[in-house]
């Protein structure tokens, strides 16, 4: 991998009317013509993404979507696939043609200051027009940041970029560690690496591969070697690793082939506190006891792998649940960005470990999850507890560890 991942970037979207001039302005913030613009409203149909440095911030995912003031049968599936960017936006930029603003833009903004995202309202076109003294009133007593802009014409451009710069959450300028925190600089993680039919071809999967990453950048050393060569591995080396990391997949063998006093635990749950919020997922987890056969459960992958042999999501997750509920389940798979709008029928929701998605993305689902009062977990969780490991899973996170055996307690 040459770029950084989709997941680790400052995902910007533009929203807006149609014909305001969200392409134009994707394309003065690109310098590159990434959108098609016209004259013609509702020329983009489908979120464009373009990624690209925008330094100081690093990497970053801008996104063009279409007018969400659409009408018709495909202009709803336009509005639609619009909203679901709502979710993965870190900042937003709500376009505006100057002199106009209604109770359109009004609910947009107020969208994004319920879901604590950073907003920035863009008046572009200002060579047509003024915003009324009013509304920027009402945007300078909210604090809500704004710029004047001619995307057309590349002017206020710099403006944007200084005020995106500002608006960038803290946990990206200062992005939370995967595992280098949990090891201290000079000392060893073996990483398990299974190679199986759904291991990409010449490479590692990505959460290993920032995993290692994230090794390097805090000074500690790592081992990778297949769950066959772990036990003669362990026993080559002359003190013991600070940290067994595994795919979730292997769990039950590694955990036989490491020493009870080396901590262990897995690609997943790790991405589990790194994407997401570890200790809810962890509660969420305990849902699987009051599974019984015919629940529906929810599996949410957030890449769109083609699936083969034994599919973690599709084949073995259900497989494991199977044996633990004594009976077959009502299982629902989604893929992508794809993810119900209406959760109420199921008993509990398992998630990937959401390497390609962003962090916002994520803690989304989770919020739409808890609004509809429905346990979430995520694979490397739900394969732990279900293989009755999920305590020694956790041994790395007292924080984790504490929150279950606390809710485990209160039921």
């Amino acid at each position: 991998m040459s770029t950084a991942p989709r997941g680790l970037r400052l995902h910007i979207g533009l929203f807006g009317r149609r014909n305001v001039g969200k392409s134009s302005l994707l394309n003065a913030l690109t310098r590159q013509e990434v959108a098609i613009v016209s004259e013609t409203a509702g020329t983009t149909t489908d979120p464009v993404e373009k990624p690209m440095e925008l330094l100081p911030l690093g990497p970053v995912l801008f996104i063009d979507t279409a007018g969400i003031d659409d009408v018709g049968a495909l202009g709803e599936q336009r509005v639609e696939r619009t909203r679901r960017v709502f979710d993965r936006t870190d900042v937003a930029l709500i376009v505006a043609e100057d002199g106009e603003w209604g109770a359109f833009e009004d609910a947009l903004l107020a969208e994004f200051v319920n879901r604590r995202v950073p907003a920035i309202v863009v008046f572009n076109k200002t060579d047509l027009g003024h915003p009324l003294p009013a509304v920027l009133d009402r945007l300078n007593a909210d604090q809500v940041s704004h710029v004047r802009t001619v995307a057309s014409r590349g002017e206020g451009i710099l403006d944007l970029r200084e005020a995106l710069i500002r608006a960038a959450p803290e946990d990206f300028i200062n992005t939370p560690a995967i595992i280098g925190d949990l090891v201290p600089p000079g000392e060893l993680v073996v990483l398990v690496v299974p190679i199986d039919k759904e291991a990409p071809k010449g490479r590692l999967i990505l959460p290993q591969v920032q995993t290692i990453r994230d090794l390097l950048d805090n000074d500690a050393y790592c081992l990778v070697v297949k769950e066959r060569e772990l036990r003669d591995a362990l026993g080559r080396l002359n003190r013991p690793p600070a940290l067994v990391v595994t795919d979730s997949q292997a769990f039950l063998k590694v955990a036989a082939d490491t020493p009870p006093d080396v901590p262990l635990t897995s690609f997943s749950i790790l991405f589990a506190r790194f994407k997401g919020d570890l200790c809810e997922l962890v509660r969420g987890a305990l849902a699987i006891e009051a599974l019984r056969p015919g629940d529906r459960v929810l599996i949410a992958e957030a890449c769109s792998h083609h699936p083969i042999g034994e599919d973690i999501g599709r084949v073995k997750i259900p497989r494991w649940l199977t044996q633990y509920v004594g009976g077959k389940l009502d299982i629902q798979v989604t893929q992508g960005h794809d993810f119900p709008p209406d959760l109420s029928s199921f008993k509990l929701a398992v998630h990937c470990g959401a390497c390609v998605q962003n962090r916002r993305e994520m803690l989304s689902r989770m919020l739409r999850c808890r609004r509809a009062g429905v346990p979430v977990t995520n694979y490397g969780l739900t394969i732990a507890y279900s293989l009755g490991i999920f305590e020694r899973a956790l041994g790395p996170f007292p924080a984790a560890l504490d929150a279950y055996r606390n809710a485990r307690d209160v039921r």
